[in-house]
């Protein structure tokens, strides 16, 4: 069976980690080559007596840390922390990354959230797929290439998500528990009980997919519209 390239990008370190961290180490787990691009670290919520560069540092290990436990590779861009803009020179950099990584299926942040990164953080996924595939663009000598589907995955700054996909991660879940763990804000932070959340939220959807834990995806606005003959999973015909 062929082996796929999945991508997961998101504006932090840590967050896809924490949206989608279990289903990651599922597919590493399968054989699958699995990569975390972070676009930002995440720099700007230092603890206490921590700057914002040392804090930088900080992440970039914990990301790695947590890359290495679920079995994926993990890179980490020099864009700033709530700076995160959609513009050219962001969109064409990703781009380039796609066509020199080759991922089959990208993962990223949904597409309504209330951090303004998380927000931007698809758009510039979008601009960067089609800038990718289209063989107009000449980016560092790189052949085109095109990514297959892009999702959304959860994270608890969403509006308006309503998964579509609910992916078993029991086998993973302990594992998933254990990379996040990784993260100083994610067992410190005041502002936000992440561990706690995230742990319940792996429970509850597991709850509605009648698994012990699970992890969810959300189709691209209007992909997930089907056409055909009969209602998806219901053939006319048996």
């Amino acid at each position: 069976m062929a082996k796929d390239h999945i991508m997961f990008v998101g504006a932090h370190c840590g967050d896809v980690e924490l949206a989608a961290g279990a289903i990651a180490h599922k597919y590493a787990k399968a054989g699958h080559k699995v990569t975390f691009l972070h676009l930002t670290a995440g720099e700007k919520g230092n603890p206490p007596h921590t700057s914002v560069k040392e804090y930088k540092n900080q992440k970039i290990r914990e990301s790695k840390a947590a890359a290495s436990i679920l079995g994926v590779h993990t890179m980490t861009l020099d864009y700033k922390d709530a700076e995160l803009f959609v513009d050219d020179e962001t969109v064409s950099r990703v781009a380039t990354i796609f066509r020199k990584e080759k991922p089959n299926l990208v993962i990223t942040h949904w597409t309504k959230s209330m951090h303004p990164d998380h927000a931007a953080c698809p758009k510039i996924v979008e601009g960067a797929w089609l800038k990718a595939a289209l063989p107009g663009f000449e980016l560092d000598g790189l052949p085109p290439h095109g990514i297959r589907q892009v999702f959304h995955s959860e994270n608890w700054e969403d509006t308006e998500y309503e998964p579509d996909i609910y992916v078993d991660v029991t086998e993973e879940f302990e594992t998933y528990l254990k990379a996040i763990s990784e993260y100083w804000f994610v067992m410190n932070a005041s502002s936000f009980r992440y561990y706690d959340y995230y742990k319940a939220l792996g429970t509850t959807r597991g709850c509605l997919n009648r698994t012990t834990y699970a992890q969810t995806l959300k189709y691209r606005i209007g992909s997930n519209v089907r056409k055909g003959a009969h209602i998806p999973g219901f053939p006319i015909s048996q």
